[in-house]
């Protein structure tokens, strides 16, 4: 059973991002006033006017107290919380589900991590004591089964997919080059992309996200005060989120080519929103490309693909930022960036810039619809969060 959802119920009327990158100079203090501080202003208010505030991190910081220390906020609500790789994501739910039940008016969702403080990417903390079923690989090895997978299943010869996975690397780090806030901003060739040294299976450097430090916020308010604040707000059509029962490393059942979290998340996001065809109704996406397989197989989850026909769909230039439908727009994970706690509102970010038209050299012509997608810790075994904004 889906959940009833808040369609249009709650707005976004302000947003701000760092630059993500290498902050040597900068501790996760400094990134969250500096993305709060953007908000704000987007949002023409004091800080003084924010209700309450929900804190999104890995491993950067505990308790509420990081927050309301960084920004001097005056005894107010600040909820500090965690959902792996999906959690700015999830910071910015909870803050409009506080919002749509009439406990505040104005609230604040603001993600950090500072992963170059730790060296580490991905999940960048230990897993507790377990029962053993977890798996003990990289993140990297572990995505990279994606790739074999997918090729015996729709009978893709490795050749070709390696090409497909390099197209998508490609896109991205293209799109990434006209974004000034990005990590990497530079074109990177085919034949370079392909030519990188090897990671792990059929993955190379390029095929992985970077370790990045940066923040996002975004400030929220019910939809009928929206304008009080903008002329431009931007409004939630859905959110869903999904936790999976974590059965794929020893399912008998589970192939590597789906995330069933997705599919689910994914679903319960379209009937919120009232969509049925996501291929023609959703004008653009950002998903959680952490490696370039993870991009191939959502893309066929979230329904913009056939199953089994994404890989043609990269080739033939469907995903690119001027094609049908753009999927990472800002670079992604990929070339954007992933400090953890703010990567979902990352996404948001560039939904808010382009539906309002602000996007510069990277604006899709006439959006209707954009989709955000984040997902916490591995194939067989994660969390996914869709979301569904629009005019």
């Amino acid at each position: 059973m889906a959940s009833k959802g808040i369609k249009d119920r709650v707005a976004i009327v302000g947003m701000g991002c760092t630059p993500f990158g290498e902050h040597w100079d900068k501790g996760p203090e400094d990134l969250l006033i500096e993305a709060a501080r953007e908000a704000y202003a987007s949002a023409n208010i004091e800080p003084e006017q924010v209700d309450a505030y929900w804190l999104g991190t890995m491993a950067s910081g505990f308790s509420g107290l990081m927050l309301s220390e960084a920004l001097k906020i005056p005894y107010k609500p600040v909820t500090r919380l965690e959902n792996m790789c999906a959690t700015g994501s999830e910071a910015l739910r909870n803050a409009a589900y506080a919002v749509a039940s009439g406990a505040y008016d104005l609230v604040m969702a603001i993600g950090v991590e500072k992963l170059k403080d730790s060296g580490f990417s991905g999940l960048a903390m230990a897993n507790p004591p377990h029962d053993g079923t977890i798996s003990s690989m990289t993140a990297p090895a572990t995505f990279s089964l994606l790739a074999p997978a997918y090729s015996k299943k729709y009978n893709v010869p490795e050749d070709t997919l390696k090409q497909v996975l390099a197209r998508i690397a490609w896109k991205n780090h293209k799109n990434g080059a006209r974004n000034p806030k990005a990590q990497f901003r530079k074109e990177v060739s085919m034949e370079t992309i392909c030519n990188a040294p090897p990671v792990a299976g059929m993955l190379g450097i390029f095929d992985c996200s970077g370790v990045s430090d940066g923040a996002a916020a975004a400030i929220l308010c019910r939809a009928e005060d929206a304008h009080r604040y903008t002329d431009k707000p931007i409004f939630i059509k859905a959110l869903a989120f999904a936790a999976g029962p974590a059965e794929g490393y020893f399912s008998q059942h589970y192939d590597f080519t789906t995330f069933p979290e997705v599919v689910r998340s994914a679903e319960d996001a379209y009937r919120q929103a009232g969509v049925t065809n996501p291929r023609e109704e959703i004008s653009m996406a950002e998903v959680h490309d952490c490696f370039t397989p993870t991009e191939l197989v959502l893309m066929e989850d979230m329904g913009f693909s056939a199953r089994g026909q994404a890989w043609r769909d990269v080739l033939d230039g469907r995903f690119d930022g001027d094609g049908p439908q753009p999927i990472n727009p800002d670079g992604g994970l990929k070339s954007f960036g992933h400090p953890i706690g703010a990567s979902g509102l990352r996404m948001m970010y560039e939904m808010w810039l382009q539906l309002r038209v602000e996007a510069g050299p990277r604006q899709i012509p006439n959006p209707k619809l954009g989709l955000t997608h984040n997902l916490g810790g591995a194939p067989g075994r994660c969390v996914s969060f869709v979301s569904i904004v629009g005019l």
